[in-house]
């Protein structure tokens, strides 16, 4: 059964009123991350820190290399139940060396800790070539986006994913289109779409505080949060700015594998940088319109962009290109336009500015959000674990 088709009680069921767990001492759930915990906020960090109220989760991420650095890791503890750990290693190790390390640092870890029943979550394969000797009681595979399709991806990736999949119990994917091909490759995979914290990002609906960054960017505004990198659509935003040069491009977020020289530079376009999760609907409510001006390639193939739900929770209009994951959710909710051209997102955006904050608008973006929750993934993904204790 996958999440589309949980039955509607589900949904009422509060994430504070858990399954009913297994009476002994807590799993550690090992969660294996390419991502860094503090980089941005988004699904591994809802779906973990809500996990985390019945399981013991440890965020190992990926090594940090520092010069003659002691091999040792480095701990916190952001929220509760969630204890981050990053290896701290010599520059200049082998492949094979730096896996020898993490995989030496972790047993030490797991040790320490008398961990018991253990669940394994991966986020990335590679981290296979430290943890294919592990056990877990569960062992998990939430694929989030096809890695091998990233810019940089590590020539065997393809190869460890297909080992993965060979040892995982269940596979998460990040949308349907995803889900679509890997559901071939495992008969226990689920299409898993990110989901939207609502009543967060619904702040926006009400007017906040103008950031002092944005407060002197004249309007109409039209904004981007999220990583910018080779998924972004550069022509796009360089043609819809000298199109329109009076209208402002707001982006926010941090640049990524890709160099910021190539960004466009136009007096309309603002890039305010990476923001806190807390911050995002500040920015969110000075905008008339969002975009989502992603380029149509191999690394964008899969996406399902966490964004939409969260523009639309915020109560603003969206001007998407034709990802296919938004088009499948959103292409008929009259809250979302698909444009495919630069022209056709400037025509996009001329019907969409006026459109925020009306009676109309916002019962399209409404109706397309409804019974979408972080709680209601995340219970979603527990039952799968707990069916396979």
């Amino acid at each position: 059964m996958n999440l589309a088709e949980q039955p509607d009680s589900l949904s009422a069921v509060a994430i504070d009123h858990p399954l009913q767990s297994h009476p002994q001492t807590r799993p550690t759930l090992l969660c294996l991350s390419h991502l860094r915990w503090g980089f941005v906020y988004q699904r591994p960090q809802h779906v973990m820190s809500r996990l985390a109220q019945d399981y013991d989760v440890i965020f190992f991420e990926e090594p940090v290399f520092d010069d003659h650095a002691t091999p040792h890791l480095d701990h916190s503890q952001p929220a509760p139940g969630i204890e981050v750990v990053v290896p701290r290693l010599a520059h200049g190790l082998s492949e094979e060396q730096v896996a020898d390390a993490q995989r030496a640092l972790l047993d030490e870890l797991l040790q320490s800790r008398g961990a018991g029943e253990l669940l394994l979550w991966y986020l990335t394969p590679m981290s296979l070539a430290f943890t294919d000797h592990l056990k877990g009681a569960v062992t998990i595979f939430d694929c989030m986006d096809e890695l091998s399709a990233f810019r940089g991806a590590p020539p065997r990736l393809v190869d460890m994913e297909r080992q993965l999949m060979t040892r995982a119990d269940v596979v998460f994917t990040g949308g349907y289109s995803l889900w679509e091909a890997k559901q071939r490759q495992h008969d226990n995979a689920h299409p898993v779409p990110s989901s939207v914290d609502i009543e967060h990002f619904a702040a926006a609906r009400q007017g906040l505080p103008e950031p002092a960054d944005q407060a002197a960017i004249a309007t109409p505004r039209l904004g981007f949060f999220g990583v910018i990198d080779e998924r972004f659509d550069i022509d796009l935003v360089a043609q819809l700015a000298a199109q329109r040069p009076d209208w402002q491009i707001v982006l926010i977020g941090p640049v990524v594998k890709i160099d910021p020289a190539t960004l466009p530079r136009l007096p309309n376009i603002h890039y305010l940088g990476g923001k806190r999760y807390e911050e995002l609907p500040a920015y969110l409510a000075g905008w008339d319109v969002a975009l989502m001006p992603f380029a149509i390639n191999e690394s964008t193939r899969f996406i399902s962009p966490t964004k939409t739900p969260e523009y639309l929770a915020g109560g603003c209009p969206v001007v998407s290109t034709p990802i296919h994951d938004v088009i499948r959710g959103y292409g008929q909710s009259g809250a979302v336009t698909i444009a495919d051209t630069a022209s056709a997102f400037v025509a996009a955006i001329e019907a969409a500015l006026g459109q925020k904050g009306s009676a109309d608008f916002l019962r399209s973006a409404d109706a397309a959000l409804d019974g979408m929750s972080w709680d209601k993934t995340s219970r979603f993904m527990k039952e799968q674990i707990e069916c396979l204790r």
